[in-house]
């Protein structure tokens, strides 16, 4: 299909679709499953009181709670689907929400479920995991039972259940404020006067128009410093939950509550933050050689995001780029390969723009039908070849993980939710490297990687340096203010960027506007996944038939596993700082090269 085209969702072609046949044959299907909800959560409700009685007696309880929660996981992913696809659908619209209110009347509904099942004795329920009835729930009981040392009574259990609306009113209220009643007026780019919302201004960040940029910063910000008290008191709030919840629950500190689930040591986030510290020299070096190809006396904050080298001209087919994901994924081997390329051909991938469509990119499925990917493919940016490959990776990720697993533990954790895509993106970028036509091309496939490592591993230890920074400053007894939050963040920006920049009396304000901080601690994952992904990336291309069949030990662990143990199967040891020293060298190798070509 022409790009410029920006057709209605009933235009676009089926063959470009998503096939969602796989979960749902029509809607009637879909609305006959809706209605099994509520019924299929009142049987699982039926075992309250016994889950502890006998060994068969929770078995069909686990039994009864698996189906529903199968049930509502299909449902709710084709509702969604649909409402990505097009979001001014109201009856896909409507499909979504009645899916959320089943699924909210379900767990009101079996809310005694994981407490009645953490009561019973530990020695009884440990004979009973070991029969061989029970495979196929051991782990989801086991990670269960690990969660029960901050388990609170049933009626302290209640009153932090009933706290949790109120508890999410920063985060919310965050939301509405920055992204519906914050304005920040338009700026003139490109002949035309813009928007400027918090979609574009990453857009205009990256216009070659110094004075465009300058413009669109100054606006944006402008408007974040005269809300500053208020943002420092929004997210002052949000941190003082999480110290409220962490300590109700006895857990040591906010951080140890974040990483208590998955079995992460605190030491992988300080390691991570102090290996970043000492290699920060090469960072520097990055924005020393930006200033000098940029042309500029001096470095601005406006001035990091436009890209280093302009684009190098190329059209790549969504048919091309298929062959290409192949070609580069080759180390992958042939099966990896043709399940993924079948895939993107043949109903995995929703591939282009149509009006009401999502923005973006994202892979989802159910435990049953394909591991579905939308894309707003565009032929004319190489960027969105590494888009299709990313979310290939997460795609062939839960495809492996959820036939090799029961349902019950067939869905892997966050922390290693980012490492098959990014390995699939360094296969690309190794491949592309290899083959570039021209310096041209090779230059800007290299600064391309270069800001993808900076943005996903020292961007975002940064943010997560600050996260533990104002948690550790309110558990200490220190409270938070825009005055203290500002002069916090402003030292990490000065230490991060280095001597090369000069900073805006408000740039400072950038930490009291980024979304993720209301979910705490949860951003160190992108740079812990980059190192993992560039460090097995290496070990595939590198080794031979073992080191490749590590990595699908890893692929397909799904939820079976901790995350630093299904990582360590694959190759990788994260409790070390050897990953992550390695995924800073290569950036460095990189900026080296940079240097070296573009004096």
């Amino acid at each position: 299909m022409a790009n410029h085209e920006i057709p209605a969702r009933d235009k676009v072609s089926a063959s470009d679709k998503w096939n969602l046949s796989t979960l749902y044959k029509s809607d009637g299907d879909w609305e006959k499953d809706l209605a099994k909800i509520m019924p299929l959560a009142r049987k699982a409700a039926e075992f309250k009181g016994r889950l502890g009685a006998a060994s068969d007696t929770l078995l069909s309880a686990l039994k009864a709670y698996e189906e529903l929660n199968k049930t509502i996981e299909t449902v709710y992913v084709y509702a969604s689907l649909q409402h990505s696809a097009d979001e001014g659908d109201s009856a896909a619209q409507d499909r979504e929400s009645r899916a959320s209110m089943a699924y909210a009347g379900a767990m009101t509904e079996t809310s005694f479920f994981a407490p009645e099942l953490m009561a019973i004795e530990d020695s009884k329920i440990q004979n009973w995991i070991e029969l061989k009835e029970f495979a196929d729930y051991k782990v989801f009981i086991r990670k269960m039972l690990h969660e029960k040392p901050h388990i609170l009574s049933e009626k302290e259990e209640r009153i932090l259940s009933l706290n949790s609306e109120a508890a999410s009113t920063a985060q919310n209220t965050f939301s509405l404020f920055t992204n519906v009643d914050m304005t920040f007026g338009s700026v003139k780019a490109d002949g035309k006067e813009i928007p400027l919302t918090q979609t574009t201004f990453s857009l205009l960040l990256r216009n070659q128009d110094r004075k465009v940029r300058e413009e669109a910063y100054k606006k944006f910000y402008a408007k974040f410093y005269e809300n500053k008290n208020t943002l420092a008191s929004l997210y002052t709030g949000s941190v003082n939950n999480d110290v409220f919840a962490a300590r109700a629950r006895g857990y040591k500190s906010s951080l140890a509550a974040a990483l208590y689930s998955n079995k992460v040591d605190e030491s992988v986030y300080t390691n991570l933050i102090d290996t970043v510290h000492k290699n920060l020299p090469a960072l520097h070096r990055y924005y020393a050689l930006r200033k000098k190809v940029l042309g500029v006396k001096e470095l601005r904050h406006w001035d990091v995001y436009v890209p280093l080298v302009k684009d190098a001209e190329s059209k790549t087919s969504y048919e091309d780029a298929v062959e290409l994901c192949r070609n580069a994924l080759a180390p992958l081997g042939k099966e990896y390969t043709d399940i993924l390329c079948g895939g993107l051909l043949n109903g995995w991938v929703d591939r282009y723009e149509n009006k009401g469509k999502r923005s973006g990119a994202f892979s989802s499925g159910a435990y049953t039908g394909y591991p579905y990917i939308l894309l707003n493919y565009k032929d004319d940016a190489i960027r969105d070849v590494f888009t299709m490959i990313h979310e290939g990776g997460h795609s062939m990720h839960s495809y492996f993980s959820k036939t090799n697993n029961p349902f019950m533990c067939y869905d892997y954790t966050i922390f290693e939710a980012e490492v098959a895509s990014t390995t699939n993106e360094e296969l690309l970028f190794r491949y592309l490297i290899k083959n570039a036509k021209d310096s041209k091309m090779r230059n800007y496939l290299l600064a391309m990687r270069a800001d993808d490592i900076l943005a996903t591993l020292h961007r975002q230890t940064m943010f997560a340096e600050f996260e533990l920074k104002a948690h550790q400053l309110v558990e200490s007894g220190s409270p938070l203010s825009a005055e203290v939050l500002r002069n916090l963040y402003r030292r990490l920006l000065e230490q991060y960027f280095g001597p090369d920049m000069v900073f805006e009396e408000e740039s400072d304000m950038e930490g009291l506007r980024i979304p993720h901080f209301y979910n705490a601690f949860y951003v160190y994952k992108y740079a812990t996944g980059i190192s993992a992904a560039l460090a097995l990336a290496k070990r595939i291309t590198e080794g031979g038939e073992k080191e490749r069949e590590d990595y699908f030990k890893f692929l397909k662990s799904g939820g079976s596993r901790y995350p630093i143990e299904s990582l360590r199967i694959a190759g990788v040891d994260m409790t070390g700082t050897a990953p992550v020293q390695s995924a800073l060298d290569s950036f460095e190798a990189i900026v080296s090269e940079l240097e070296k070509n573009l004096k």
